[in-house]
């Protein structure tokens, strides 16, 4: 929405390629569930503000707001995907 003449990816001859920066807020192992789902609540009721949406807006990103099962298996496809990446690409740590 921040930039709608900017093709994507695809339209500028990249069909399946993404790479997008993401946020998220995790707890530690074995936190409560009653406490992460208030915190989850929380966040999600603060991303949903009008005031918090347009700034986000202003600064080139939109808020979404995954349950903790879709964000961990968001967390898990990001893993595999970029490991996949890495590997294809044949970089190796020095």
């Amino acid at each position: 929405p921040a930039m709608p003449d900017t093709p994507t990816m695809a339209e500028a001859g990249l069909p399946g390629f993404q790479a997008v920066s993401w946020h998220g807020i995790v707890a530690p192992a074995g936190t409560p569930d009653a406490v992460v789902a208030t915190l989850n609540q929380a966040l999600s009721s603060a991303l949903a503000a009008p005031a918090v949406k347009q700034r986000l807006m202003e600064e080139g990103a939109q808020a979404s707001s995954l349950n903790t099962a879709a964000f961990g298996a968001f967390i898990q496809s990001e893993i595999a995907a970029w490991a996949k990446a890495v590997k294809d690409s044949g970089a190796t740590a020095n």
